[in-house]
This record gives structure tokens, C-alpha cells and sequence, in this order.
């Protein structure tokens, strides 16, 4: 399922987010080049390794899970990151890539290209933080993650995990 718009969203397009300034061409690894839709691409908003939970409502959510993790809101999403990734948050310089989608299709909430694809255009996302904020989506800081993603994924709510075996593993 789809999360749910962002302020500001724009036009779809497929993007590949990296901490490499100067990439000309993305080559297959292990015979796939990953991409993600506008929609999707606050997922990246993050320095490289950083664990985050990432959450939303879809129809099939109930109001009592809505009311516990998105405070009333339907509409709300919410991604959650450690204390320590904090300052990283705060000096991450990343790049987006903006790719041609002749070559993808769809997998998931990602799209794969078996083709080595080369970047149309690539933007700095430097506040990170500033970019959650002017699209509306809320940072949350959470000191245990993986026991806040257990209650999620027991949830109704929809859910992305990205690098949670970086998490700190403290219980």
C-alpha cells in the first residue's frame, strides 16, 4: 500500500537516494538498480545507516491503533529514529537522484531495473530534519526503536523498517 501524501510532494518520479555527490551511473547489483517513488522518498530522508521507523494509517487501520500511535490523525505520518542518530540528522548531506523509469517496474514500495540506469538530475537534501518538518511528517525520537516496531508490526497500522539491524539492540 501507499503511504499517504507529504506537503510539497510534487509530480511522481523514481528516485535513488545516496551520500555520493558525483554518482554518473547506477550498475545492477546483484542484477537489480533500486529506485523509490516520490511518495515514498521521505523513507531516505536519513543519513545512510540509520534506523528508522517509518508508520501510517491505511483503511484497514483501527481507530484505536490511529489514537496510539498517530495521535487522532488519519492522515498523520510519522517516522521515528534513535536519540543518537539525532546530530547525524542534523549534518547529513544526501543526494537525490532523480532517474529515467523506462527501464523500472514496480516491487512493493520500490521499483527495480535490471539495466544500469544514468541520473537525469540529483538534488542536495541537507536539513534533514527542516525537510520532515516543511513536509508535515513528524520526527519522533524513541530510545528503545525495536520495541516501538514490535508494536507496530502487531499493529493494523502500514509500516516501512529501514536498517533496524542498526537499532540499538538495548531492551
Amino acid at each position: 500500500m501507499s503511504a499517504p501524501p507529504y506537503k510539497g510532494e510534487g509530480a511522481h518520479a523514481l528516485w535513488h537516494v545516496s551520500d555520493d555527490a558525483a554518482v554518473a551511473r547506477f550498475e545492477p547489483r546483484e542484477g537489480r538498480v533500486w529506485a523509490i517513488d516520490t511518495r515514498h522518498l521521505p523513507l531516505y530522508w536519513f543519513p545512510r545507516d540509520c534506523p528508522r521507523a517509518t508508520l501510517w494509517s491505511v483503511d484497514e487501520t483501527t481507530d484505536d491503533d490511529v489514537d496510539r500511535f498517530l495521535g487522532g490523525d488519519r492522515t498523520r505520518r510519522v517516522h521515528v529514529i534513535e536519540p543518537v542518530w539525532l546530530d547525524r540528522m542534523r549534518t547529513a548531506r544526501l543526494y537525490a537522484y532523480r532517474l529515467p523509469d523506462a527501464t523500472f517496474e514496480p516491487e512493493d514500495r520500490y521499483w527495480i531495473s535490471q539495466a544500469a540506469v544514468e541520473p537525469l538530475e540529483h538534488t542536495e537534501l541537507s536539513d534533514l530534519i527542516g525537510l520532515h518538518a516543511a513536509a508535515e511528517i513528524e520526527l519522533r525520537i524513541a530510545p528503545k526503536l525495536l520495541e516501538l516496531w514490535e508494536r507496530v508490526t502487531a499493529s493494523t497500522l502500514d509500516f516501512s523498517g529501514i536498517r533496524l539491524r542498526n537499532a540499538t539492540l538495548a531492551r
